[in-house]
């Protein structure tokens, strides 16, 4: 068999396999197990650095179970956004993206951050009350940097891409932004410096 026809059978065979991935039927598995994948990536990259800096000790598996518990989550949101924003706002005009922008800004990424805090608190202690400190003290870090993300990579998202690639897309550009997540969950709440402050007085 020549090179040419072993590459046009893998090429087949991954096309193949890329269409079943994205189909209607296995789509919301693919998005959900995607949006798993890199929460817990951008998890261990991010605990690799702090331990390289000598922040932590070791790898915490349960953490980045954890943050595979809220990229679980995010994957179920965004997968059923996507398909509800595009159903309710049709077309790829400026305006409409825009529209689709605006939405996704103020509705979806607060949900999401709001999701987030309330997924990984149910694993903490006093989880109601480490909720809402977390969202007082890290909501509009994590939010401000929705902004400074999102909006650009979204107008590519909207106005480039079907459906069904749009939280495929959304996990290519959201690694990074996870990393970044993931370190300001775990950064100290301005609550426990204060309680350390008391406690060494």
């Amino acid at each position: 068999m020549t090179f040419g026809r072993v590459f046009s059978k893998v090429f087949t065979t991954y096309k193949h396999g890329v269409g079943i991935l994205f189909s209607r039927k296995y789509l919301f598995y693919t998005n959900v197990l995607l949006s798993i994948g890199i929460s817990m990536t951008g998890d261990v990259i991010e605990q690799r650095y702090e331990l390289y800096k000598n922040e932590i000790e070791r790898i915490d598996l349960g953490r980045t179970g954890h943050m595979a518990l809220s990229g679980l989550m995010a994957g179920i949101i965004c997968h059923n956004w996507y398909n509800f924003i595009d159903r309710v706002v049709v077309g790829r005009s400026f305006g409409t993206v825009m529209k689709k922008l605006m939405l996704d800004q103020f509705i979806c990424s607060p949900i999401i951050i709001m999701t987030f805090f309330a997924t990984v608190a149910l694993f903490e202690d006093r989880p109601l009350d480490n909720f809402t400190d977390e969202v007082r003290d890290k909501f509009w870090t994590l939010y401000t940097a929705e902004w400074l993300v999102w909006p650009p990579a979204q107008l590519i998202n909207f106005y480039f891409l079907p459906t069904r690639f749009r939280v495929v897309y959304d996990n290519s550009i959201s690694l990074g932004y996870d990393i970044y997540t993931s370190q300001v969950k775990h950064s100290k709440s301005k609550k426990t410096d204060t309680q350390l402050k008391l406690e060494c007085h």
